[in-house]
């Protein structure tokens, strides 16, 4: 069987995990937590990264210290994870939803501006399989109507947009340590923060409302409850999981590419003959392989060809039902405009197997299959 995913695991792991539990220090922000909020900082360029528990809580963070208020309005595509809605709906927002690209599936920028109302507050693009989105016009537009930018970039760690990393392009961004992401801790996050200004907000917000981190620092002498906050802040053990894989970044990335050009140069002839279409990377886009995915016909072909994948002993998924036609979607949301690519692109997809470490040759037996299913 070819799973579709199996969670990275370089070797260190272990090792790390043990240095953790021998050093007495489980709990957050230590050593480990240090080392992978460095090094995102070093990789990215952002000012602050902060270690969450999830994604999901990163962009939480993110919609509280955006001071989302009930009757603000969210500005995001429908084809997206539950998380990058829930957050502002637990703020009481309104979700307005815009049609997506059908290249890219991502949320189609020409769409954004008609969308906007006095109660708009921000807009929050969606990096889908670590393909940015046309960032340039869409922080023109959140300058023009002052609005504030949250990058989904959950599926983006090592993915730019001309030369910058996505995650730190708008006013924040929210990553993704997943066990299905390219590197992860289990669960687990990052918020990434632009403005300088709005770090010790952010601190405080993740230790509970209080201060701790200025107390760890040494830049007070007891810490204490100073604002609202949760907690935020995940275990050493994750992060220790969670740097075994930083200290490789870039050998995964190598992997999951040579993984993902192998797809897209074997299942090249299916795309030109009309069987498939293929991802598509716009200029000035560098993407992390996070997926790889394919198009069929309309929504009983790729049935059947799950169907068949499955039966050949190789696990294929498709992805998002769009939100819009969730039932809570329907309660906290809307769709402004036309869904003329959003479902209709959503129920041709099909994820192929796709990890580190991935065999040459099991990537071939998928490409093999795929071709005898068209044969």
């Amino acid at each position: 069987m070819i799973s579709f995913n199996v969670p990275p695991y370089c070797g260190n792991e272990k090792e790390y995990v043990g240095q953790a539990i021998d050093n007495h220090k489980i709990c957050g922000d230590g050593e480990f937590t240090k080392k992978c909020s460095k090094w995102i900082e070093e990789k990215t360029g952002t000012e602050k990264a902060l270690l969450t528990t999830s994604c999901t809580h990163a962009t939480e963070m993110a919609a509280l210290l955006c001071d989302i208020q009930p009757g603000d309005e969210i500005i995001m595509p429908s084809y997206t994870f539950v998380s990058t809605a829930d957050a502002f709906v637990l703020r009481g927002a309104k979700v307005v939803f815009v049609d997506i690209r059908p290249d890219t599936m991502n949320i189609d920028e020409t769409k954004i501006e008609a969308a906007i109302t006095k109660k708009t507050k921000a807009i929050v693009p969606v990096h889908y399989a670590g393909v940015a989105c046309e960032m340039d016009t869409i922080m023109d537009i959140a300058r023009r109507y002052n609005l504030l930018v949250i990058e989904d970039a959950a599926q983006a760690v090592m993915s730019t947009y001309k030369g910058k990393a996505l995650g730190t392009i708008g006013d924040y961004g929210c990553y993704s340590f997943h066990e299905t992401k390219n590197y992860s801790m289990g669960e687990g996050g990052a918020l990434l923060i632009k403005n300088a200004d709005m770090i010790e907000y952010a601190e405080v917000l993740r230790e509970k409302g209080t201060n701790r981190s200025k107390f760890f620092r040494g830049q007070i002498d007891k810490y204490t409850w100073v604002n609202y906050g949760s907690s935020y802040l995940p275990s050493e053990l994750n992060a220790a999981y969670l740097w075994a894989e930083l200290e490789m970044a870039d050998e995964i990335n190598k992997n999951r590419l040579q993984s993902w050009n192998h797809y897209y140069n074997g299942l090249q002839e299916l795309a030109e003959k009309g069987n498939i279409e293929l991802p598509v990377v716009p200029e000035g886009c560098v993407h992390n392989a996070h997926m790889f995915y394919i198009k069929a016909k309309d929504l009983e072909e790729r049935t059947r060809l799950i169907a068949y994948m499955k039966e050949n002993g190789i696990g294929c998924v498709f992805h998002y039902i769009p939100l819009h036609s969730a039932p809570a979607g329907r309660k906290f949301g809307r769709f402004h405009g036309e869904d003329q690519y959003t479902t209709k692109e959503s129920e041709r997809l099909m994820r192929l197997p796709m990890y580190y470490g991935l065999k040459p040759e099991d990537v071939e037996k998928v490409i093999e299959t795929i071709k005898n299913f068209y044969k």
